[in-house]
């Protein structure tokens, strides 16, 4: 028999913003957390689509009931994630130091920013492909000769910002475990990102990747290393074949020798004068076949080639979304979304999260006011 999800004690504060913050909510929320976040007073639902397992509340905080509200919840949280601008929340009277830890002070506060909190773009808007590219990593991305290439926003927001800020969660958890105190959690995107790129960073005098962009064995140069046209145009294989081993079960499912992908009987195939060669034969081979012909003859073999598989194919093949990491003992919830995510509307659930959280009453504690703004009731109020 298993225990419930690790964070199912958790309770989480997600001011509402995009991308880094809710996919953080998300992933605790999918461990157990009680995640409710902080809407706008509204009908129409926002386009944040990392919705699983949480629960609304619209407050207006321009209101002193509604700020009030928020107050309360804050002394029985957590966590609370923040995805403003430096100085938006101190506009708002919500001080992380002196007013949030002040009313909680085990409350983890984590703090995501694109830049730095201190650093030369500080009080700039920015998207992910800025915070790319001042962490140099966007400098790695892409084709020689070409200008470097984002890949959508999955590095900067999703892995450098909220999947950081997940990990400062767990970490601040583990520190109140021992002192009993909450702490601010300062994530950034930009380093984020950057530590990312650590091993990049460390190889920068390594002939593995010290050529410019565009030619080194990981980044696309190595022709055994990257991705080829199949005979149905827009389809993929990818190829990673980089040790001889392996290297040699492609070229056998390939139907070449190695004298026939080097221009040179003295080259190897790790002597970049023939890559564009080897690359130029990879090419015309790959477009003799289908993606699925292909992948009959790599399928089970240690070619280290399989197809380049779009969201499309993973949902007519029923590919199962699994959580992101799997816990024998305390298991995520099961998902309960694969392809199609589904939005919330401002205060969705608020009820039930506020009776859960604070053991209150709708027209009681607290109630709605004209505007669609939830909001403590007289007495209740701080």
């Amino acid at each position: 028999m298993t225990s419930p999800p690790p964070l199912s004690n958790l309770h989480v504060l997600e001011l509402a913003g995009l991308a880094p913050g809710p996919f953080c909510g998300f992933l605790l929320s999918s461990y157990g957390a009680s995640v409710l976040r902080i809407d706008r007073p509204g009908s129409i639902a926002s386009n944040d689509l990392l919705t699983s397992y949480k629960s609304s509340i619209a407050l207006d905080l321009k209101s002193k009931a509604s700020h009030s509200l928020l107050l309360s919840l804050v002394s029985k949280a957590d966590v609370l994630i923040d995805p403003f601008r430096p100085g938006v929340l101190e506009r708002l009277g919500l001080d992380p130091v002196t007013v949030l830890q002040k009313i909680n002070p085990r409350l983890i506060v984590v703090r995501l920013t694109g830049f730095r909190r201190d650093g030369k773009y500080k009080d700039m808007a920015g998207h992910d492909i800025n915070y790319l590219a001042v962490s140099g990593v966007l400098s790695m991305l892409g084709e020689k000769g070409r200008p470097p290439l984002p890949p959508g926003n999955v590095l900067a927001d999703f892995a450098g910002g909220g999947h950081v800020a997940c990990t400062g969660v767990l970490l601040a958890l583990i520190h109140r475990g021992v002192s009993g105190k909450g702490q601010i959690v300062e994530v950034n995107m930009a380093d984020g990102v950057n530590y990312l790129g650590t091993y990049p960073r460390l190889l920068l005098k390594h002939p593995m990747w010290n050529g410019e962009r565009g030619t080194n064995t990981l980044d696309g140069g190595a022709p055994y290393y990257g991705c080829y046209e199949c005979k149905d145009a827009g389809r993929y294989m990818s190829v990673g074949s980089l040790e001889p081993q392996f290297f040699e079960v492609l070229l056998k499912g390939l139907g070449l020798t190695e004298a026939d992908i080097v221009p040179e009987k003295d080259m190897r195939r790790e002597d970049k004068r023939s890559w564009e060669h080897m690359r130029l034969i990879f090419t015309a081979r790959f477009k003799t076949r289908t993606r699925e012909e292909w992948e009959k003859i790599f399928d089970g073999t240690d070619a280290c080639c399989v197809p380049v598989l779009t969201f499309d194919d993973l949902e007519v093949r029923d590919y199962d979304f699994r959580p992101l990491v799997g816990l024998t003992e305390s298991p995520a919830k099961e998902v309960d979304m694969k392809y199609h995510g589904r939005a919330i509307k401002p205060g969705d659930g608020a009820e039930n999260a506020l009776r859960e959280w604070m053991g209150w009453q709708k027209g009681q504690e607290w109630d709605v006011s004209g505007k669609g703004a939830a909001e403590l009731r007289g007495k209740s109020k701080l």
